[in-house]
């Protein structure tokens, strides 16, 4: 009689199968990764454009509660754009390079942002400075800020003369935004 030999089972993955499944990983991860970059510099956008919509109706809160003229002033630092709500005259505040306020002639630091163009998003505003009145709100002058990502995509802020702000993508680039 006969006797048959059966293999065993196979336990583990041999070294080619490992490679095998290495590259084939390392390339789906490798296609992946220019949209996971898009996705990032879109939400790092979306995130400061946010952040500077919350300080635009902070300044304007802080004019009303207080009961005395509030501002918030853009300075260009070379990392980016600095934001600074303040009491005071326009250039009694400002920033340094860090994004550290300091004022002159009894001028208060409320709040300074950094916007650093190092997270993919630069912010433009097409005034210097922006004074929010206690009485009613108002903002003299009116404004517009730009919040621009790295592929050219913006959302902008507009800044009517009652104070209220509202956001906008040109032509409707971004989704979830209203078209300018």
């Amino acid at each position: 009689m006969q006797t048959r030999s059966f293999p065993t089972a196979q336990r583990g993955l041999s070294l080619i199968e490992g490679c095998v499944t290495l590259a084939i990983v390392g390339i789906l991860a490798g296609t992946a990764a220019p949209s996971l970059d898009g996705l990032l510099k879109s939400r790092h956008r979306d995130g400061t454009a946010a952040e500077l919509g919350v300080d635009l109706h902070h300044a304007r809160t802080e004019a009303i509660a207080r009961n005395e003229g509030v501002r918030i002033s853009f300075h260009g630092a070379a990392a980016g754009t600095c934001a600074v709500i303040h009491t005071g005259a326009a250039a009694d505040c400002t920033c340094d390079g860090n994004g550290t306020p300091w004022c002159l002639n009894g001028a208060t630091a409320l709040k300074a942002t950094l916007y650093s163009s190092s997270r993919g998003a630069s912010v433009y505003a097409n005034v210097a400075s922006m004074r929010f009145d206690p009485g009613n709100g108002t903002v003299t002058p009116a404004a517009t800020v730009r919040v621009a990502g790295a592929d050219g995509r913006a959302i902008h802020h507009i800044v009517n003369i009652m104070g209220r702000v509202r956001s906008c993508s040109s032509g409707g680039a971004i989704a979830g935004v209203r078209p300018c």
